[in-house]
């Protein structure tokens, strides 16, 4: 088949006619495609919206959170003897405390080994319990006596005869009989320091010895590592005893296995870090702090989705330009349903009324504005504002006003809610958009091949009449020419 180029029998431009003539099909394309920009707009729009819907939902949750009302704060005069903290069960007061001593663990120390020798072999056991009198007491008054706690006795075996310091402390350690062993080195030799896992009295030791060389209390052999006061052991000397935090409250005995009292008093925590000199006074109070936060975080929340709204359904001046939005009245109607809603009466019979009574303003914009002096006066009244916002009442006119903005932002976010259906629509219509530019780009192809048939025929017939006219324009020539002639 030949190489065929419309036109170069002819001389007419077939290309550039047919261009022409299709490029009018394709006209409808330019409105179709600004149609289709506009549309995407319209659902990234509504995508940021239906972000800031649920920024707002969220500050308003927690506005409608009745926890974040009743948190409360801990002052101490003196924080660095007594620092406590607070959960909603706690009630606000005051009272004095003070703090006669520190709980802290037991602990003993052995003689001195020389480095790297045995220490015999046998049995030691070890037992957690309270230790009283002797030693134990200030007064010293009388033989030491133990008293077993809940926990079972732990016998650890020192079989090996060439078990050093180290070893018996690794297997101390291993045993978990609530006593860590550290072995101390020094200049002298090696000592085994012994230490309650555990601060409180109950949780002093003693350590028995059954000594294979038959004598368990005579400072020789394994015994050298027994701790049995009660019983004369010449063994691991008293560095410390065990004891309990004692303080007062209120004039009140009270006493804790560490530094800290969590039973004292519902709902308080108070820890003990130093003894105290003189009394603390502890007070237990609403903090508002929080409170404050999340409604400083709902204004702020708010005011970005009334600009955003404003600017997506407004008209610019001095640009000149329509918002995205401008004209949609589903948006429309979500930023009146909006301004009504935040704008609206809040359970009647409380303190506050409306925003505009704790000092939350519109403005002229349509935005929120606090005045801290009146906000600061509303939050000294907790229990008021906590019925403004979180009362619930079952979706009841009663309920508080962050209540119904969280049920109404949680229906437009549902997903038969006003998003999911507009965005759909916007979806269906972009669909249709390009379902249209398609069949305007095929009917194009299709006319386009049309035309360049006809000129391609159209373009054979003139060649053929061109060539038959240059014919008959040469036999004329010559009939002339004879005839001269």
């Amino acid at each position: 088949m030949g190489i065929s180029s419309p036109g170069i029998g002819s001389g007419l431009d077939v290309q550039s006619i047919v261009s022409q003539l299709v490029a009018l099909d394709k006209q409808p394309l330019q409105q179709l495609q600004v149609k289709a920009s506009g549309l995407n707009s319209q659902i990234s729009a509504y995508g940021q919206l239906q972000s800031q819907i649920a920024n707002l939902q969220t500050q308003a949750a927690n506005l409608a959170s009745a926890a974040s009302w009743e948190t409360m704060a801990v002052s101490s005069s003196n924080s660095s003897a007594i620092v406590g903290t607070a959960t909603s069960a706690a009630a606000p007061t005051s009272f004095s405390m003070e703090v006669s001593q520190l709980a802290r663990a037991q602990s003993a120390g052995s003689g001195v080994f020389a480095t790297g020798s045995s220490v015999g072999t046998g049995v030691l056991k070890i037992q957690l319990g309270t230790w009283d009198k002797g030693e134990f007491t200030s007064a010293s008054d009388g033989t030491a006596v133990f008293s077993p706690g809940a926990s079972s006795e732990v016998s650890i075996n020192i079989t090996a005869a060439d078990d050093t310091l180290a070893k018996v402390a690794a297997k101390i350690n291993a045993a978990n009989a609530g006593v860590n062993a550290t072995v101390l080195h020094d200049a002298s030799g090696d000592r085994l320091l012994m230490r309650s896992s555990t601060t409180g009295a109950a949780s002093g030791f003693r350590i028995q010895a059954v000594d294979d060389d038959g004598n368990n209390i005579d400072g020789a052999g394994l015994s050298r590592l027994a701790f049995d006061p009660e019983n004369a052991t010449a063994g691991l000397a008293l560095t410390q005893t065990a004891q309990d935090t004692l303080a007062t409250i209120n004039g009140v005995s009270v006493a804790s296995a560490n530094t800290t009292f969590s039973n004292a008093i519902d709902g308080l925590t108070l820890t003990a870090t130093q003894v105290t000199t003189a009394p603390v006074n502890v007070t237990v109070s609403r903090d508002t702090t929080s409170a404050r936060a999340n409604i400083t975080a709902f204004i702020s929340s708010y005011n970005a989705l009334n600009n955003a709204l404003s600017t997506m359904t407004g008209y610019n001046a001095s640009t000149k330009t329509a918002g995205t939005l401008q004209g949609d009245s589903t948006a429309v109607g979500l930023q009146t349903a909006l301004r009504q809603l935040v704008g609206s009466l809040g359970p009647g019979g409380g303190a506050f009324s409306r925003l505009s009574d704790i000092g939350v303003q519109f403005q002229t914009d349509g935005t929120l504005k606090a005045d801290d002096t009146k906000l600061n006066a509303a939050m000294t009244n907790p229990d008021a504002l906590k019925t403004f916002f979180a009362a619930d009442n079952t979706g009841t006119a009663s309920d508080g006003l962050a209540t119904r903005i969280n049920d109404f932002a949680s229906g437009l976010l549902d997903p038969s809610g006003i998003f999911t259906t507009k965005t759909k629509s916007l979806q269906d219509a972009v669909k249709r958009n390009s379902d249209e530019q398609t069949t305007v780009n095929t009917r194009a192809d299709q006319h386009q091949t049309q035309l360049l048939a006809q000129y391609s025929r159209l373009d054979s017939n003139l060649s053929q009449l061109t060539a038959l006219n240059t014919y008959i324009t040469q036999q004329v020539a010559m009939w002339n020419k004879q005839s001269t002639n």
